[in-house]
């Protein structure tokens, strides 16, 4: 019952539209480097929600220059992003899903990183509340409902990654990926503007 109810609980923080889950879905579209891309975006999760039941959940709420860090240098980084989304909308520039225009592994490993642990929400959601949740419970059944909280997030992203390709006939023509790039742009200044001004 308690990986149930880890898994349970895992899904519903990190399913929600947020910047790392569009860059994931755009690169699952886009079928480039998507398994290391799943694998770290896991494998972070796994590692922030570990942190959060061995207690590093009220070291970083309690830490202002840490969540101030990343509320602003995330806001950046989610503004700029959102501008080049929104650029590449404007253009209408067509991709191609056989691996047109592909990045490079560590530029796309570094934009993942970026959306990742610069956004406090993550820290919020995996290192604080899971921790919170997890830690309300007695060995080993803390740990039980860490591993069904690092399951959902490995079922999550690799669904949204490889399950990405099952939409590529949406996004045969270019005006699709206009919208696409132009509800990434949206969400990335709703990102930004809520780091801000929340």
């Amino acid at each position: 019952m308690d990986f149930v109810n880890g898994f349970a609980t895992g899904l519903a923080l990190i399913v929600a539209i947020g910047s790392q889950n569009a860059y994931v879905l755009r690169q699952g579209l886009l079928r480039q480097h998507v398994l290391p891309l799943v694998l770290f975006c896991a494998l972070s999760d796994a590692l922030l929600i570990l942190a959060g039941i061995g207690g590093a959940g009220l070291l970083i709420r309690d830490n202002t220059f840490l969540m101030n860090l990343t509320r602003y240098g995330g806001a950046l980084f989610l503004a700029a992003y959102g501008v080049l989304a929104a650029r590449r909308a404007w253009q209408g520039e067509p991709m191609q899903l056989n691996g047109g225009g592909r990045v490079a592994l560590r530029t796309a490993l570094a934009a993942c990183f970026t959306f990742t642990f610069l956004n406090p929400h993550v820290y919020l959601d995996t290192v604080v509340l899971l921790g919170a949740i997890a830690n309300q419970r007695p060995d080993p059944q803390r740990w039980v409902f860490a591993a069904g909280a690092m399951t959902a997030s490995l079922c999550w992203f690799a669904a949204l990654g490889f399950g990405a390709r099952l939409l590529a006939p949406l996004f045969a023509t270019a005006r699709a990926w206009q919208v696409l790039d132009a509800l990434i742009a949206l969400t990335m200044w709703a990102l930004a503007g809520m780091l801000l001004f929340h």
